[in-house]
């Protein structure tokens, strides 16, 4: 049987909060209850929007609840290289292509297009600069996109949400995989490091969901594995958002890391936490043995 390898990789904007908690403890414990590996990975891609000394303090604050890698963490920053020979094969492959368009272009070509920009809805690129639209047309390149073929409705089951479809073409369009300003997008530098770090299942909140199939489309592009997927119920505040740290979310209290994992349990469907890690397992396995793969 294939090594379980799991992953946590909390973005260092900030410490880690009740919701980023529910996502590590969830990976964790389902890790541990397949008798695999877990690891940490900083996903430190967009540096302008880290905070400095938040990644040590992430790693302290999982220390705090036990919850350490059983590998070297790894910095997404210190890993561009490996991106770079990921878009250079794409661009070789015709999977990938330069893009001139600005922000505000798009928004101008949506328009036109009669398309209106919902709220937290993801605006679909109109492919402008493609290469059968003329690519370019003498603007300079800003930034990468990946080429969604033809027929893109992506099928995957999750491990909690079941049977999953994704049109990536009509609901996202061409997404970016490197950005205007040189930094890797988040989807490219996803694949990639899952895929070198051997991660056969991937566990996490519920708001990353919609990301997957342009995963597997990078995946399968690039001839990577792709994992089990399974996104764990979300955290809200008192708006009902996803908490997090733009909406105020207050970092964990290091001070009773029991508490913080009996909150993260509850929100699974998980008993108290009584400190004991085969009690932890065993409330799991009971839990989410339905959700289990064959």
């Amino acid at each position: 049987m294939a090594v379980y390898k799991g992953r946590f990789a909390p973005s260092p904007t900030g410490p880690l909060h009740a919701g980023s908690l529910v996502a590590a403890l969830a990976s964790w414990l389902d890790a541990r209850a397949h008798g695999g590996i877990w690891l940490v990975r900083i996903e430190d891609v967009d540096m302008p929007r880290c905070v400095h000394g938040a990644d040590q303090l992430i790693l302290q604050q999982l220390a705090a609840c036990g919850l350490d890698s059983d590998e070297p963490v790894v910095w997404q920053s210190q890993r561009s290289d490996r991106y770079q020979q990921a878009l250079n094969q794409l661009i070789e492959q015709g999977h990938a292509y330069p893009c001139g368009c600005s922000r505000k272009d798009i928004e101008a070509a949506l328009r036109a297009q009669g398309a209106s920009r919902e709220r937290h809805h993801i605006a679909v690129y109109p492919g402008t600069c493609r290469p059968e639209h003329g690519g370019l047309q003498g603007k300079p390149a800003r930034a990468w996109r990946f080429w969604i073929p033809g027929t893109a409705e992506v099928a995957w089951t999750d491990r909690r949400l079941g049977p999953q479809t994704q049109n990536v073409a009509t609901e996202v369009g061409d997404f970016i995989l490197k950005r205007a300003d040189g930094l890797w997008a988040y989807q490219l530098a996803m694949a990639v490091d899952d895929a070198a770090q051997g991660i056969s299942h991937v566990v996490r909140g519920e708001d990353l969901a919609d990301n997957t199939a342009r995963q597997i489309l990078l995946q399968r592009a690039l001839t990577l594995p792709t994992p089990s997927y399974m996104h764990t119920p979300l955290v809200l505040g008192a708006n009902g958002e996803k908490l997090s740290k733009q909406n105020g979310a207050e970092a964990l209290d290091l001070g009773d890391p029991l508490r913080a994992l009996n909150a993260a349990a509850r929100s699974l469907g998980l008993p108290p936490h009584t400190g004991s890690v085969s009690q932890a397992l065993t409330a799991w396995t009971t839990v989410w043995a339905s959700a289990w793969p064959a």
